[in-house]
């Protein structure tokens, strides 16, 4: 395994920084060394510097697409931490549908994002929730998008596969027999649920304006990895992007306090919300 000095950290550090926005101190050697060792070796790089500028050089972007595959942390599960989906299928959906309710013989639109995707369980978790509890109401059309900076987060998202491990982390086994099918030794959501999601790639340290407005946007766990002032410029794209009655929900041990002032918290039973001032 290659080792990694002090001042050649800082450098990739930064380069890691500006291509996903995740902020790696000085104590994090061993990240770059358990996940970026084996990247350097397939490019016959003697060093991680060597590795860096040969990402910065590579046309392909292949490179620059393994190191954001190998750092970013695909920690998910389904309905994770319970308390959003709750919210979601109590407290904003019900109150969004009755402030929406249709005015013509146009179906009503809703846009929900899941702004750091993963490998799906999230957005999927949103779309189950959706159809429990709207069944096939034909006056509402959502769109789900799930965004993640991981070719290989978005690619296991929209194929929407899972083992074994992954399915019991926090699917209860009645979603599991009315939406999942099995598929060898894994399982695959249904073709009812997977129509109803579109998954991209995307980087959140760009600009947000071509994705339009949203009603819901979930953004959890992932500020957590950026400097203040990141999430400070994250946060505030967000409420550029969230309409001005709309929902964001973020993870249940982050705060916009200090932040980003344009939102101000709310709470429902146990879990809480930000919405616009």
């Amino acid at each position: 395994m290659i080792k990694i000095n002090p001042a050649e950290q800082k450098l990739v550090a930064q380069y890691i920084q500006e291509i996903t926005g995740i902020f790696l101190d000085q104590s994090k050697a061993y990240l770059f060394e358990t996940r970026l060792s084996s990247i350097a070796e397939a490019n016959n790089c003697k060093s991680y510097q060597e590795l860096q500028v040969k990402a910065k050089k590579d046309p392909s972007k292949a490179i620059e697409k393994s190191i954001i595959d190998a750092i970013t942390t695909n920690e998910t599960l389904f309905f994770r931490d319970k308390g959003p989906f709750e919210l979601l299928q109590h407290k904003i959906l019900p109150e969004l549908i009755d402030r929406r309710s249709p005015k013509s013989a146009l179906k009503t639109q809703i846009k929900i994002w899941s702004a750091a995707s993963s490998t799906g369980q999230e957005l999927y978790s949103i779309a189950i929730v959706i159809k429990e509890l709207l069944k096939d109401n034909p006056d509402y059309a959502f769109t789900l998008l799930g965004t993640d900076i991981s070719d290989a987060a978005i690619a296991q998202a929209s194929y929407g596969k899972y083992n074994r491990f992954e399915i019991e982390r926090g699917l209860d086994k009645k979603y599991l027999q009315k939406f999942f099918t099995l598929f060898g030794d894994s399982w695959k959501i249904k073709d009812e649920i997977r129509a109803m999601v579109n998954f991209r790639k995307f980087n959140l340290m760009h600009p947000f304006t071509a994705l339009g407005k949203f009603d819901i946007i979930f953004c959890r766990n992932v500020a957590i990895y950026f400097t203040l002032d990141d999430r400070k410029k994250l946060f505030n794209k967000l409420a550029d992007n969230l309409v001005d009655d709309g929902y964001l929900i973020i993870g249940s041990t982050e705060s916009l306090s200090g932040v980003c002032p344009r939102f101000i918290p709310k709470r429902h039973l146990r879990s809480i919300f930000y919405q616009k001032q």
